[in-house]
């Protein structure tokens, strides 16, 4: 994934990425992002799946018997809403995941969550309380436009979905109502893991008016720890290549960048 990301980047459309600060290659990947000075970089906070950084004896709430995250996300959501002990190791690995992104030396330029869980009313007011004192001053809140997918080829809408389209639009009002940046629209979770040439070119030239983030999960290949069933990643990454996309993108007129350029547009 890491050298997807540099590829896509040196010889793409991508200009920003998320990172995992716990995990496997993350030594790797900022070493890669202090090279690439170009690149836009944000903290990807992992609470579900993966490892935490803090010892698990910390945070026995939120691991298995193994001290890996738990995979059972409703049940911890409902243990963060209940318990104040919970509530409290989350916090704890959040401060210490944004601590572990600041000794990067890297410029915080969003923060968003492995899973989107911090749609969690809960974590989302975690995220508010602890992020500022990073420096961190953009959130992706993922309202997804389906009308403008559907327009290109039909779009499945499951029961989950739309429940997690309802709290993108809160999270979307609560971050504004806070004056964090946060983009109009944001574009990758109904084509998640098959963002396509084809796809990524028929949104790049109908574009909406504002701040658009689309997001891809690019890797040179798939078996790597994490991989999700089903990802196409090599077709993502190739995608984040294609030279018709980077011919519809100059053809927008879209200015690109991370979201310290849209907060400067803004400004």
């Amino acid at each position: 994934m890491n050298e997807a990301v540099e590829l896509a980047h040196t010889s793409g459309v991508l200009s920003a990425a998320s990172l995992m600060v716990g995990g496997a290659a993350a030594s790797d990947a900022i070493t890669r992002a202090r090279r690439l000075s170009s690149l836009r970089v944000g903290l990807h906070l992992v609470l579900i799946e993966g490892r935490p950084l803090l010892p698990a004896s910390r945070v026995p709430d939120l691991v298995d018997t193994n001290g890996r995250f738990r995979t059972d996300m409703a049940a911890l959501g409902a243990a963060i809403w209940l318990r104040a002990g919970v509530r409290s190791q989350v916090a704890a690995e959040i401060a210490a995941q944004f601590e572990a992104f600041a000794a990067t030396g890297l410029a915080l330029d969003h923060v968003n969550a492995h899973k989107h869980f911090h749609l969690h009313p809960t974590v989302a007011s975690m995220l508010m309380q602890i992020g500022p004192r990073f420096g961190m001053r953009a959130v992706r809140a993922p309202v997804e436009p389906l009308e403008l997918l559907a327009s290109f080829e039909p779009v499945s809408s499951p029961a989950s979905d739309r429940v997690a389209r309802v709290c993108a639009g809160i999270l979307k009002k609560r971050l504004q109502r806070r004056r964090f940046t946060v983009a109009d629209q944001v574009f990758g979770n109904g084509w998640s893991g098959s963002m396509t040439a084809e796809r990524l070119t028929a949104l790049v030239s109908d574009l909406p008016e504002g701040v658009t983030e689309i997001y891809t999960h690019p890797a040179t290949g798939g078996g790597f720890e994490g991989a999700a069933a089903g990802y196409r990643y090599a077709d993502e990454l190739a995608a984040l290549r294609s030279s018709a996309v980077a011919e519809a993108l100059r053809a927008s007129g879209a200015t690109t960048g991370g979201y310290l350029d849209a907060r400067r547009v803004e400004a």
